[in-house]
C-alpha cells in the first residue's frame, strides 16, 4: 500500500505554504496525503491578511475521519495558531501515536505571526514529547531556547522534551543540524539565491514525514528532506506575486 501521510496545519489561500505545500511534498515523495485543517488564512506572497480558526471539535472530527478510515503512517504539524488547537491535536495524537514531525511554525516568511504568544508553552509541553522530531528554523529555535549555534539550539530543544531536533535555515553555513538525543549530525544544504522560498519550511517538514512513513531512518529522512526543500527553492517561482515567491517541489516549470 502507498504510504499515507497526514498534515495538521493551516490553509494558505496563496497556495505556497501550509497544507497546500504539504500535500504537494507528500505527492512528490510518493505518499498519499490527507489533511486536518486547523485554521484558514487569507494569505498571499506579501503577507497574511486574516486568520479564521476552526472550532476544536471540528479539528478533532477531521482527525477521527482520517484515522478511522484511511489510516496514517506518519503525520506532521505546521501552523496550529492557538493553545486550544494544540490541546486538541495533542490530546488526539496521544491516543493515536504515529511517527510525528512537529514543525513549530511561529511566523510566516512575510513576517506575519502564525502562533499566538500564549500558545508557545502548550506547543512545547504538549506536542514536543509526542514528536519523533521537531524542525524549527534557526529563528524559531532561537525564539524557543535563546541564542547560540545550531548545535546548542538542537540540544536545548531536546532538553525541552523533544526526542530529536533538526534546526534548519539561517544565514550562516548552509547546514541543517540534527541531534537525536545522543548524536549530532550535520546535513549539508545546497543554497540557492532565488527569490522563491515561500513554503520551503513546510516542504522540508512534510517531506521528512513522508520519508519516515516510507521507512527511512531519521538521518536518511533528514538528508532527503533537505535535498527536496533545496530543490523546491531552486525550481521556485520568483515571478509569482509581489513578495517572496512560492517554492516548487513538483518541478512544474519543467513539465510545462
Amino acid at each position: 500500500m502507498v504510504p499515507r501521510c497526514l498534515t495538521i496545519a493551516g490553509s494558505d489561500s496563496g497556495g505556497g505554504a501550509g497544507i497546500q505545500a504539504d500535500l504537494k511534498a507528500f505527492a512528490a515523495a510518493s505518499c498519499f496525503g490527507t489533511s486536518a485543517i486547523v485554521a484558514l488564512t487569507a494569505q498571499n506572497t506579501v503577507g497574511v491578511v486574516a486568520v479564521h480558526e476552526l472550532p476544536p471539535e471540528f479539528v478533532r472530527a477531521q482527525l477521527e475521519a482520517v484515522f478511522s478510515d484511511i489510516g496514517v503512517d506518519a503525520a506532521k504539524t505546521g501552523m496550529l495558531f492557538s493553545a486550544a488547537a494544540i490541546e486538541t491535536v495533542a490530546g488526539f495524537l496521544a491516543e493515536h501515536p504515529v511517527p510525528l514531525v512537529v514543525d513549530p511554525v511561529m511566523v510566516a516568511s512575510s513576517g506575519s505571526r502564525l502562533l499566538q504568544e500564549d500558545a508557545v508553552e502548550a506547543l512545547v509541553s504538549r506536542l514536543f514529547p509526542l514528536a519523533t522530531v521537531v524542525t524549527p528554523n534557526e529563528v524559531e529555535a532561537r525564539a524557543l531556547v535563546g541564542d547560540g549555534p545550531k548545535r546548542e539550539l538542537a540540544e536545548r530543544l531536546v532538553e525541552l522534551g523533544a526526542p530529536a531536533a533538526i534546526v534548519t535555515g539561517g544565514h550562516g553555513e548552509p547546514v541543517d543540524h540534527l541531534f537525536d538525543g545522543g548524536r549530532h549530525v550535520e546535513v549539508p544544504v545546497e543554497r540557492h539565491h532565488v527569490g522563491a522560498t515561500h513554503g520551503a519550511g513546510c516542504t522540508h517538514s512534510a517531506t521528512l514525514a513522508a520519508l519516515l512513513a516510507r521507512g527511512l531512518s531519521l538521518e536518511q529522512a533528514a538528508r532527503g528532506a533537505a535535498e527536496a526543500a533545496s530543490r523546491a527553492v531552486a525550481q521556485g517561482f520568483p515571478e509569482i506575486g509581489e513578495g517572496d515567491g512560492p517554492v516548487d517541489v513538483l518541478g512544474l516549470r519543467g513539465a510545462a
